[in-house]
């Protein structure tokens, strides 16, 4: 396939390259007699070619609604979906081309197999079901059926009817199934979730092995952090309809721009900004907060006030009986609260005030409960983020008895 550019082919004036995925202003509504609930709020983004690009939130944030209209399975209230230059609905001019005509490959949540078919049968079916589109003779048919079945490792098992194949092995038939046709898009939705743990953990690399192979541009939608970061390119973070935030998966988990985004992907710090900042220097902020002032990085697009966070990563924070040096900014008095001991990392609670922040420290670093420790919060590694975290279960944050005034940061 030709890699030249296809100029405005979108609608947008901008290049447009094969594989390449534009959704602009996408909107969904669904109705009821009770309620109209709008699940999907102005979501736009761009898939580069052969990107794997997840869509990570919890239930209810809209992302498989959003797969949904990318697949021609729902019709948007309004939206300007694009695939190769290729205008696939677009609400403005009228258009819309049915799911059975856009050229994708699909795997659900349920493989939805058929029972009755063997392995190559179930990945013949789609060449067979639309042959208007795949013109194939049947010795094309047969070639192109062991090709993906090749790709997933099923090359063995053609002829076997396809009930009797294990759980991992459903999935790979379902892959190959929605890889025969060569599409110009893979839409995955949560197709891992129905695996146990350990085969889970084992088709995450096989999946992104097979994706790395073929070059397919990918839609992945899930709800698992781990299945995101070890498998993405990009990761977009949804919340109630829109897109928190989009980016690397290193910069989603080190830089993220709400504190929704910060205690989704991951356990962290949260401590509350009690007064207006100041700036301290380029990018740097002083902030007040509920263990006292700390220098911080912004990642926010909006002003931080009281009411929003400073996040930080339980892992970030340097302990140590003595005090550092002086002139180390964000260092604090503290108190070993909890400490236990994982082999791998010790987990120490440590009391700063009325606040608990957690710690990962090596494990053989001995702390004890009722140990006065120092806690360092690098600058580099603190984000004051906009928002807090009210209502999401993943974030450490404790408060002990009555809330204090802030202490006084032990490096003054």
């Amino acid at each position: 396939m030709s890699e030249s550019p296809l100029q405005g082919q979108d609608g947008s004036g901008a290049p447009v390259r094969p594989g390449q995925l534009t959704v602009r202003n996408l909107v969904k509504t669904f109705a009821s007699r009770q309620e109209t609930v709008q699940v999907i709020k102005d979501v736009s983004f761009t898939i580069e070619p052969g990107q794997f690009f997840t869509l990570l939130g919890p239930s209810g944030c809209g992302k498989s609604t959003t797969l949904r209209c990318i697949a021609g399975l729902e019709r948007g209230d309004r939206a300007h979906i694009a695939v190769s230059g290729r205008v696939l609905a677009d609400t403005d001019t009228g258009a819309f081309v049915p799911a059975s005509d856009r050229d994708f490959g699909m795997v659900f949540q349920s493989y939805a197999i058929w029972p009755h078919m063997t392995v190559a049968q179930n990945v013949a079916f789609p060449l067979h079901a639309n042959r208007r589109r795949h013109q194939l003779s049947r010795k094309e048919v047969g070639e192109r059926v062991e090709e993906a079945l090749a790709l997933v490792r099923l090359d063995q098992f053609g002829g076997r009817i396809a009930t009797k194949l294990s759980g991992g092995q459903q999935q790979r038939l379902a892959l190959a199934r929605a890889l025969v046709t060569r599409p110009d898009l893979l839409l995955l939705d949560e197709p891992l979730s129905n695996l146990d743990a350990g085969l889970r953990d084992h088709m995450r690399g096989e999946l992104r092995a097979m994706q790395l192979r073929t070059g397919v541009t990918t839609l992945y939608v899930t709800h698992d952090q781990s299945e995101a970061f070890s498998m993405s390119d990009v990761i977009a973070v949804m919340d109630a309809g829109v897109l928190a935030q989009q980016g690397a998966p290193r910069d989603i988990y080190w830089r993220p721009s709400t504190a929704f985004v910060a205690t989704f992907v991951g356990q962290t710090n949260l401590l509350s900004v009690v007064r207006p900042p100041l700036q301290a220097g380029s990018g740097i902020l002083s902030v007040e907060t509920t263990i006292g002032p700390l220098l911080v990085n912004v990642a926010s697009e909006r002003p931080i006030g009281p009411g929003d966070s400073v996040v930080i990563r339980p892992e970030d924070l340097q302990v140590t009986r003595e005090p550092p040096l002086d002139g180390r900014a964000n260092v604090f008095r503290g108190r070993v609260r909890r400490p236990t001991f994982l082999g791998e990392n010790i987990e120490l609670e440590i009391e700063i005030g009325s606040e608990l922040l957690m710690t990962r420290q090596h494990p053989r670093f001995a702390f004890g409960a009722g140990d006065e420790v120092y806690v360092e919060l690098p600058v580099d590694r603190c984000v004051a983020v906009s928002g807090a975290a009210a209502g999401v279960g993943s974030h450490i944050r404790g408060t002990i008895g009555d809330p204090a005034a802030p202490h006084t940061n032990a490096a003054q």
